[in-house]
């Protein structure tokens, strides 16, 4: 009744919606060539043999994805891996990650004719929706006939908890679209229970999976080079308006330390200029890595604005910064620079990654801060005492690496309850 229902909304709104993607398109945040996708019409041919179709919002659960996908395609060889999106930045990506025998397609608007014409046509063999952005109509589609359906990596933060409680007539009837529910840890697990998915399993957090992002040795090379031996910091993935506290921290630094630079990578690349504006107000020089500007001994503000290249990003210093975090928007993967043995700092609003950040902090993996004032007193203490910052750093190696088996555990599980065949 409660899918009925939305349904109908669907329909009575389909005007204001279609709106709504008309100005995105304007905007160019749709894909002009690939549009017609986002209303369920399929730009690649169907592959012959299984279809495992896979799902996530954007960028960060498309990349969380990979192990699992390149997992799936080497234990079986008939198959294919269809993956879905919203965003544009997160299609590019795709396009150049995505191995053989693995594409993209955009996640259709969720009309039901959409969702019906989606379907229809792909006839995936399993469906794994990762972490959350539910579509009704679409879930139910898949459910209706008869396909697998898994949600992985399945996070109910406080908020959206609290939230979900009070709408059970709702979210229940999607939860039980769900063959079967992955949750990140115990408590997202009995979450998702208390939520209606029917059977839960918690077998850890696939982020811990994911291996650095490729990039190119003779680029880090060169840069690590134009860079020489100069004083840095890294703040990577900032949100507005984090890249000003960026811009205070490195003021503040460079009374310290004369040839200090800021390497600064925002998370949406496409807010650049405004951010170089800003920062050229401050009277910064900044270079612009998608202008390809070198980096000189003048030079404070390198910024990062490319997709794609955190893998090469974070190696540029040793002290970095993981935004989204300064602010209250819940933080960004901090995984990926613990990995390669960086410094890492976090805001005190990283909760969409707190039990990461809580076990980081007990194991002495990563500093947490509550303004930029104190991330800059953190910076000047641990430059004057560098084998305190490797200790945290190897701390933050070590618990990043400690966890990879969840991707065996996850793909075991998936096969043992028949969802990979």
């Amino acid at each position: 009744m409660v899918l009925f229902f939305y349904k109908v909304l669907i329909y009575l709104f389909s005007p204001l919606i279609l709106i709504y993607l008309f100005i995105r398109y304007l905007r160019n945040k749709e894909d002009h060539q690939r549009f017609c996708e986002r209303l369920g019409k399929a730009t690649h041919a169907r592959p012959v043999g299984p279809l495992i179709w896979m799902h996530g919002a954007s960028v960060g659960e498309c990349l969380s994805m990979m192990p699992l996908i390149k997992k799936i395609l080497h234990k079986n060889e008939a198959a294919h891996v269809m993956v879905t999106s919203g965003t544009v930045t997160s299609a590019q990506l795709m396009k150049e990650r995505l191995p053989e025998r693995a594409f993209h397609q955009y996640i259709p608007v969720d009309f039901p004719f959409a969702a019906n014409r989606f379907v229809s046509y792909w006839k995936p063999d399993a469906v794994l929706w990762f972490e959350s952005d539910f579509w009704p109509n679409l879930l139910n589609r898949i459910h209706q006939e008869g396909v697998p359906l898994v949600l992985l990596n399945g996070r109910i933060s406080d908020r959206s908890f609290k939230r979900w409680k009070k709408a059970l007539w709702f979210i229940r009837p999607i939860q039980k679209l769900f063959t079967l529910s992955f949750g990140q840890t115990l408590e997202d697990a009995k979450r998702l229970s208390i939520l209606g998915a029917p059977e839960v399993v918690s077998v850890g957090n696939l982020k811990f999976a994911a291996t650095v992002p490729p990039f190119k040795r003779n680029i880090l090379a060169d840069l690590l080079n134009q860079i020489g031996n100069r004083t840095r910091f890294c703040a990577g993935s900032t949100h507005y308006p984090e890249e000003k506290f960026m811009a205070e921290i490195h003021q503040a630094m460079k009374q310290a330390y004369p040839d200090f630079l800021t390497i600064l990578s925002p998370r949406h690349p496409g807010r650049a200029d405004e951010i170089e504006k800003m920062l050229k107000g401050r009277g910064l020089t900044v270079a612009r890595r998608s202008r390809q500007d070198k980096i000189t001994p003048e030079t404070d503000i390198y910024l990062a604005d490319t997709i794609g290249e955190m893998g090469l990003i974070y190696q540029l210093a040793d002290f970095v910064f993981v935004g989204g975090s300064l602010i209250p928007f819940g933080g960004q993967n901090m995984l990926e620079p613990m990995r390669l043995r960086r410094t890492v700092f976090v805001g005190p609003y990283a909760f969409n990654f707190r039990e990461i950040v809580a076990r980081a902090k007990q194991e002495n993996a990563l500093i947490e801060v509550q303004s930029a004032a104190e991330l800059t007193g953190n910076l000047i203490q641990l430059l004057k005492t560098p084998e305190e910052a490797n200790i945290i750093a190897q701390n933050a190696e070590q618990m990043a690496l400690s966890e990879m088996a969840v991707l065996e555990r996850v793909y075991d599980t998936l096969s043992e309850k028949e969802v990979l065949k």
